[in-house]
């Protein structure tokens, strides 16, 4: 379900991650191909800042 509503409201998913995680500059590729995938998207994150994989979705679970 998750990953639909990512998929979904991708504009608004991006602007977010960019909110939260503004310390970090994530490439427009990157984030494509990420893009409906949860589980890419938190590995990306995970890999730009070093946050641990269950503090990234606990964020991102509070947007969607």
């Amino acid at each position: 379900m998750a990953t639909k509503t990512m998929n979904d409201s991708w504009t608004r998913v991006v602007s977010q991650i960019e909110t939260i995680w503004s310390e970090e500059e994530f490439g427009e590729k990157e984030m494509k191909k990420a893009r409906g995938n949860l589980t890419k998207m938190v590995n990306l994150i995970h890999e730009k800042t070093g946050e641990p994989k269950p503090d990234i979705m606990q964020k991102i679970a509070a947007f969607l």
